[in-house]
């Protein structure tokens, strides 16, 4: 890869971040499906709140809550300050972190200092991550390695966006054959691979296929929050996508159904439930549908680039909603809040 070429992905990368943080592109017309839900309030608990724990684990660590920061962004100074704020925030905090995708930096070795927070992330699991279609475009087992060794991280997770790439201006569109790339890279490497999608969601169907495959986990990924299409469409200098990418703007499978739907034909499999998560609450609505692990994307990032301080505020305050969820409940743990099907339809 050429200099050049490096310069690129770093022009990408940061605006990226620019759009996500200063334009709507929030899916239109489609929800996470959260909001169909309610949870049954309990008015006698019969606990003690300062006895509330949310200790989970995830890839044989364990976690002080079941939560997660999803794959985001590397590759510019700009995103490597948002990383390791966001790895301490999550090292102080237990919780679960994903990187964006190391691609920038397998090609360009330069950029690679912008994945590696194991300095002030030690004991957190940490993903490292890759777009599924580069296997398709020159990658291999080796190369997923060496995301996984030059981020220290503890998995891989290749990501699904087809329709990112479809509007996107660099696009890779050959999705052709990819299920049995990604089976043989579950075989070979040695550290879990697990699957999301970018925020259209994961099918059941597919779940069960990727599952049978050697997938270890799933991040579902549903819609109702960010729209890459319409990320895409801002940076967009073609008007025949640019203009279309308005009518996919309510494209994909809401979060909420993704979970229920993936849960039921896959009933023991390690289930992350992301897509539009804003709070606590929403964390809550995720583990009672049958998610393993919530994890937040775009609602955390205003403060990850703000500072440090805003940052722990808000995981903190995530914390305390998802704990106020467990006490209004009557559960004293995860497992008991997931286990007592708090919930009901709204539209019941």
């Amino acid at each position: 890869m050429s200099r050049h070429g490096g310069r690129q992905t770093e022009q990408r990368k940061a605006e990226h971040i620019d759009i996500c943080l200063n334009r709507d592109v929030a899916g239109q017309g489609i929800s996470t499906g959260l909001e169909a839900y309610r949870f049954r309030h309990s008015a006698l608990p019969e606990i003690d709140f300062a006895e509330i724990r949310l200790n989970s684990s995830f890839l044989g660590k364990q976690l002080e809550a079941p939560l997660m920061i999803s794959s985001m962004t590397g590759g510019t100074k700009e995103a490597a300050d948002i990383n390791r704020r966001i790895a301490e925030a999550a090292e102080s905090r237990g919780w679960a972190m994903g990187l964006g995708s190391v691609r920038a930096a397998i090609e360009h070795p330069e950029l690679a200092a912008t994945f590696r927070v194991r300095d002030v992330a030690p004991s957190i699991p940490v993903l490292a991550n890759l777009g599924a279609v580069q296997l398709n475009y020159g990658y291999g087992v080796d190369h997923c390695r060496r995301a996984v060794e030059l981020s220290g991280a503890d998995g891989l997770v290749l990501h699904l966006n087809s329709m990112q790439e479809l509007f996107q201006p660099e696009g890779n569109t050959n999705f052709k054959g990819l299920l049995k790339k990604i089976e043989q890279v579950c075989r070979e490497l040695k550290v879990p691979v697990g699957v999301k999608e970018v925020g259209w969601g994961i099918r059941g169907d597919l779940a069960q296929a990727l599952s049978e495959a050697g997938v270890s986990f799933i991040d579902v990924a549903g819609a109702g929050g960010t729209s890459w299409s319409q990320v895409e469409r801002y940076r967009s200098r073609d008007p025949i996508r640019s203009e279309a990418a308005a009518a996919f703007a309510g494209w994909g499978l809401p979060t909420a159904a993704c979970i229920r739907e993936v849960r039921s034909r896959l009933p023991e499999a390690v289930l992350i439930g992301s897509g539009g998560l804003a709070n606590g609450v929403d964390a809550a609505k995720a583990l009672a549908l049958g998610a393993d692990i919530a994890a937040f994307g775009r609602s955390v990032l205003a403060s990850a680039v703000q500072s440090a301080e805003s940052l722990n505020r808000l995981f903190e305050r995530i914390e305390f909603e998802l704990k106020a969820v467990l006490f209004g409940t009557g559960a004293a743990t995860v497992r008991e809040l997931k286990e007592s099907s708090p919930l009901e339809s709204v539209y019941a």
